[in-house]
């Protein structure tokens, strides 16, 4: 008698991937208000019963979509932490590691970034599932200024952000709030990461185009820049370009 736990069928596994395949590219040509069943059915050679056996609904696809882009971008942000911190980095550079990381996986995944990070889609309100998502990005961060605050590689700052303004859950990502002089630390990692998306925003949706000669350098210099607001010194030599 066979013991062995029953595994999805490859229908199962295929037919949702298939589906999401199809509706990334109507986000390039389209955005995600424009993004329904229909046209994914149609344009994926799929029954639309079929597509709604995966999909019930637009809003089911389009949370799909924003978790694997979330699980993306933070896997991609993870990997170049790991890897730098493998490798004996100090936190800076491994902040730097994760933000380019980032930077690269938005660029090569422009429709992505858009869902994630652009404007609201009319009529959709994201659900409870992507909260997990979404929190890795932000944690990879919490990770490496809780690691550079355990080796004292932070600069205590001139002037502190007012405390209680935060929810528990944020205080929670870090691992609860340190003793003074970095009593707010994630309060401002905070200011960190809003910094790194709206630069981020920036870049991606070409504000800064006509503003900044080499961008890639620009994005470097401005995480150092934002780096300082939480005390921490990111290398800028030669060898990190």
């Amino acid at each position: 008698m066979d013991a062995s736990p029953t595994n999805p069928s490859d229908d199962d596994v295929a037919l949702p991937a298939v589906v999401k395949a199809t509706a990334r590219q109507h986000l390039v040509k389209l955005g995600a208000s424009g993004l329904s069943l229909d046209v994914v059915a149609r344009d994926s050679g799929l029954a639309v019963t079929a597509v709604e056996s995966a999909f019930p609904h637009r809003d089911d696809l389009l949370t799909a979509l924003v978790v694997d882009a979330y699980d993306a971008s933070g896997s991609a942000m993870e990997r170049a932490d790991r890897a730098a911190a493998d490798a004996g980095a100090p936190a800076g550079a491994r902040l730097l590691a994760a933000t380019r990381a980032l930077r690269q996986w938005s660029f090569a995944n422009p429709a992505e970034f858009t869902l994630i990070y652009g404007s609201p889609v009319p009529g959709y309100h994201a659900p409870q599932d992507t909260v997990a998502p979404a929190s890795r990005t932000p944690a990879v961060l919490a990770g490496i200024l809780r690691s550079a605050l355990e080796s004292g590689e932070l600069t205590p700052p001139r002037r502190t952000l007012p405390g209680g303004l935060l929810r528990p859950e944020a205080l929670e990502l870090f691992g609860g709030a340190p003793d003074a002089p970095f009593s707010d630390i994630v309060e401002r990692g905070i200011v960190l990461w809003s910094s790194l998306i709206g630069l981020l925003v920036f870049q991606v949706f070409s504000r800064t185009h006509d503003s900044v000669l080499d961008e890639a350098v620009y994005f470097d210099a401005a995480i150092a820049v934002a780096a300082e607001t939480v005390g921490l010194d990111v290398p800028l030599g030669e060898g990190d370009r």
